[in-house]
């Protein structure tokens, strides 16, 4: 089986097998920086794999700067930072969507599955092997994530502050365009824990219980609290 990442011809980001995904409308994401990096990669010698090390710098400085604060602060610093996060990728999620609307042609399956496309493949610089499952589940694999190599398992919690301002964002939009539907999201696993790749399913949930992603987020915050007074000695 050919592996769909093999294909140089077209950015990761571009292409889909479904049809529809052409019709699939979204916007890049800090657009007028993104317009000068390109301007640089075409003019000059600058190498982009340094925007790796560059951008592990900034990963793992979060990391330490929301352990810092839940060791100094306790759950205040905590949702400090989460709020701070969640802020970043609710705008992100709406630079993404912004002005778009759902074409007739695309279900609300595919469209929730190729928002996730973009912001696992863009938004996270990652690669990624999706899948349509079923009119009410979608689900994909990262395959590479920049992170992967650096990221202990627990490092990944900052980034669901950031994926939960983004599905915060898709569920805005999606109710601003007459679909009230809420998806939820759920982990199967990560590369940081060991597995080949990070596996993810996403199911179209009750609006009235609790989403699967923000009660997994809970959880996590509570053990982090307790690894921050164990720190402090407490």
């Amino acid at each position: 089986m050919k592996n769909p990442h093999d294909d140089k011809s077209v950015k990761h980001w571009e292409t889909r097998p479904e049809e529809s995904f052409r019709n699939f409308r979204f916007k890049q994401p800090y657009e007028r920086g993104l317009k000068g990096l390109r301007d640089i990669l075409e003019n000059t010698n600058f190498d982009p794999a340094t925007l790796w090390q560059w951008g592990t710098m900034q990963a793992t400085a979060l990391i330490e700067v929301l352990k810092a604060v839940e060791e100094r602060f306790g759950r205040e610093g905590q949702e400090i930072v989460f709020q701070s996060l969640w802020k970043v990728g609710h705008d992100i999620g709406h630079q993404i969507l912004d002005g778009t609307t759902v074409p007739e042609d695309v279900t609300e399956a595919e469209w929730i599955s190729f928002f996730a496309t973009i912001v696992n493949r863009i938004a996270y610089a990652s690669l990624e092997t999706p899948s349509i499952d079923g009119p009410d589940k979608v689900s994909f694999s990262i395959d590479w994530c920049p992170h992967q190599d650096q990221y202990r398992p627990f490092d990944c919690r900052v980034q669901r502050y950031l994926v939960q301002g983004m599905i915060d964002a898709a569920a805005e939009h999606a109710r601003s365009l007459g679909r009230s539907a809420t998806w939820d999201v759920e982990f199967k696993s990560t590369i940081p824990s060991g597995a080949s790749t990070c596996f993810f399913v996403m199911e179209k949930g009750d609006p009235g219980k609790a989403r699967k992603w923000a009660e997994m987020t809970r959880l996590i915050e509570e053990k982090a609290l307790e690894l921050a007074r164990k720190r402090r000695g407490g």
